[in-house]
């Protein structure tokens, strides 16, 4: 076995407890400890004074004009001070808990410290004393670390092992593409990762490890994709066109051309003998119920059943409703199954999907439960389906015999994530709101004009129309100064007394709670409605035209856009107000940017490039994969070459024979047998 596989433990000095402490940073093997790369450099290089920002960090050289002192003060804390002569100017030097450094400051001598430049003061908080000759200490990189292990041993570590095991690690990408692209030789890159002489090298070893992670990464994916739509995968389903058509006919609105190509899409892919795996984007009130509708009427026209599986039983309801609606009077036999369906209703139902008679139901995760069995699925569409588990959707797909796959997403998806987080998907967007549709309008103001903007809500109201007032947390937190839902409850209950109710709705309330509170919004028994950001997704009440937002900077760009989009779902004019008074820049740029567009694709965009990557979703299950170089917004063009070069190689169907793409070939089966992929 090579060396680089094995365990960390067997490294000198690294026994039981270190062992146990490094490998919680996910370090299991000598590999792994060789390629945990820094996630940023300190820029170190030496500054005049007047260049120098205040808080900024610089090295600053001069001579020690006298021996340190050091004090101590509380529990094991220390200050060592000195002064130092630099450009003719005396500077103050200071270093925290770090009383072993005295020996190292000798009067007379030159030195080099790195530290934080107070303005003020004009001193400077040491961090380190620098080598004064050793020019690679000029780009300093920072690891990931814990409390139980220091930067200095983790540096130290990797400088050991990799003189010892460093010319092991074996490049793992052909010849042909690092000729193509000039990369930088696998551990060429690596070692200029932990060890860069300047920040040429360094970007040149981030452009390379970057791009083979893209790359492995979209093979896999393609892999996948081609696994997953393959002939052997999926059936046709031959649907019934005239009766397709009749039913497009039926409905009460002409279909966009968004609608029609995206339905001309999927619908191709069921009359294929590929198997579909589709994800349909479509903005808030873009219309893709009724896409989905026309695709579940098409596999039943021809005795196949369809199932819609939906986070929410709010939205399992007001689907099922819809439904009804579109297929009444047509002879479709639509049921729904969610956790509140009584036994003995739940006992039919299962009954009669087992036997056919059930042509479509909408439901729950309660969907994927054992004992719910079809008669013959044809076609499994998950809405919202970033709020399901990889397992979950697959367990679904498994109910009936290879059925085709349509994931439905209301967050639009910037393409770079599309390319990652869904590449083995095919992609088909509705990027047209429906005609009619009166664009919400967006106005953000300060915490003190709050007062004015209820008044102006009491006229809605009067109106007859309604509102929801949205709040970030539940209780009170002392990490936060964030109004509370249960505080701004009682203070708009006060203030609407007695002429108008209001409605509290958050996620610790238990289902029943929720749904008995929305059906009295819903029903116009409750006028506002006081809510956390359970009603994010799907709620659908046309009669309500307002929302404020408290404290809007708390939340990123997508969400505000989904919450945003409860509104402006009827036909008169709708509005949403955002309450916040941020801080930062960008802070103030989020609210900016909501005031001046209602294009959700636009929104993504930059909220991806706000955010990064890691909190787009929120939630771990979206299945966006952890890169450790490579940064799908900063380094996009590397991630589209990638996926250039991944599809062109594939479409090759002897790639794996030719002799130049055997180290590819081992690459790929080292990384599959490493990771649980996608799950």
């Amino acid at each position: 076995m090579s060396h680089l596989k094995q365990s960390i433990d067997t490294l000198k000095g690294v026994g039981p407890k270190r062992a146990e402490v490094i490998q919680s940073l996910g370090i299991k093997t000598i590999e792994d400890l060789l390629m945990y790369y820094p996630f940023r450099y300190d820029d170190i290089q030496e500054k005049t004074l007047d260049e120098i920002q205040d808080q900024e960090k610089v090295v600053l050289k001069g001579t020690v004009l006298a021996e340190p002192v050091v004090s101590y003060f509380g529990f094991k804390k220390s200050r060592l001070v000195f002064r130092m002569m630099h450009e003719q100017a005396v500077i103050g030097v200071t270093f925290f808990n770090q009383p072993f450094l005295k020996s190292k400051i000798n009067a007379s001598e030159e030195i080099a410290i790195y530290g934080k430049w107070d303005g003020k003061r004009k001193a400077l908080t040491g961090m380190k004393i620098l080598a004064t000759q050793d020019d690679e200490e000029d780009f300093s990189p920072i690891y990931h670390v814990n409390k139980k292990i220091k930067q200095k041993t983790l540096v130290d570590l990797i400088r050991s092992t990799w003189e010892m095991y460093g010319d092991e690690l074996e490049e793992n990408l052909p010849q042909w593409l690092v000729d193509k692209y000039r990369l930088m030789p696998k551990k060429q890159a690596a070692y200029a990762m932990h060890f860069p002489r300047d920040t040429a090298e360094n970007r040149l070893a981030k452009r390379r490890l970057a791009f083979e992670e893209f790359f492995l990464f979209q093979l896999q994916m393609i892999q996948l994709k081609n696994q997953e739509t393959s002939k052997e995968q999926g059936n046709a389903i031959l649907y019934d066109v005239k009766k397709l058509k009749a039913f497009i006919e039926t409905l009460p609105f002409e279909l966009t051309k968004a609608q029609k190509r995206v339905v001309n899409e999927i619908c191709s892919d069921l009359r294929n003998e590929k198997h579909m795996h589709r994800l349909l984007q479509g903005d808030v009130g873009s219309g893709k119920t009724i896409v989905a509708a026309i695709c579940l009427y098409a596999v039943v026209s021809v005795g196949y059943q369809g199932a819609l599986m939906v986070p929410t039983e709010i939205l399992a309801e007001q689907h099922m409703e819809s439904l009804l609606g579109l297929f009444d009077p047509l002879e479709v036999s639509v049921a729904l199954l969610t956790s509140s369906t009584k036994t003995a209703e739940r006992r039919r139902i299962l009954a009669e999907l087992d036997s056919g008679e059930i042509d479509i139901i909408v439901g729950t995760h309660s969907l994927i439960q054992e004992e719910v069995r079809f008669n013959h699925l044809g076609l499994v569409i998950t809405d919202e389906q970033h709020r399901f588990g990889v397992n979950q959707r697959k367990m679904l797909r498994e109910k009936g015999d290879r059925p085709d796959v349509l994931f439905m997403t209301a967050t639009p998806i910037p393409r770079t994530l599309a390319i990652t987080a869904y590449g083995e998907m095919d992609v088909s967007v509705i990027d047209e709101l429906p005609a009619g549709r009166i664009p919400i309008e967006t106005r953000w103001i300060l915490p003190k004009q709050v007062d004015s903007v209820l008044t102006w809500m009491n006229r809605q109201l009067q109106a007859g129309q309604q509102a929801y007032v949205i709040c970030p947390l539940i209780e009170e937190s002392e990490m936060l100064d964030v109004k509370n839902a249960t505080e701004i409850y009682e203070h708009l209950s006060e203030f609407f007394s007695p002429t108008y109710k209001v409605g509290l709705l958050h996620g610790k309330m238990k289902s029943q709670e929720k749904d008995a509170i929305m059906e009295e919004f819903k029903d116009n028994q409750l006028q506002v409605l006081v809510s956390t950001t359970v009603i994010e997704v799907g709620v659908n009440v046309p009669n309500s035209t307002m929302m404020m937002i408290m404290d809007a900077d708390r939340f990123g760009l997508a969400q505000l856009h989904q919450l945003r989009g409860r509104v402006g779902r009827g036909s008169l004019a709708s509005y949403c107000i955002l309450v916040a008074n941020p801080k930062s820049d960008q802070g103030k740029e989020r609210m900016k940017i909501m005031t001046e567009t209602t294009d959700g694709f636009v929104l993504s965009e930059k909220d991806l490039e706000m955010r990064g990557p890691g909190d787009f979703f929120g939630a771990k299950q979206s299945g966006l994969p952890v890169f450790k170089v490579g940064d799908i917004v900063a380094d996009v063009m590397i991630l589209e070459t990638a996926r250039v070069e991944a599809t062109e190689l594939l479409a090759d169907s002897s790639w794996q024979e030719k002799t130049e793409n055997q180290i590819l070939v081992k690459s790929l089966k080292e990384r599959d047998e490493e990771t649980e992929f996608l799950d």
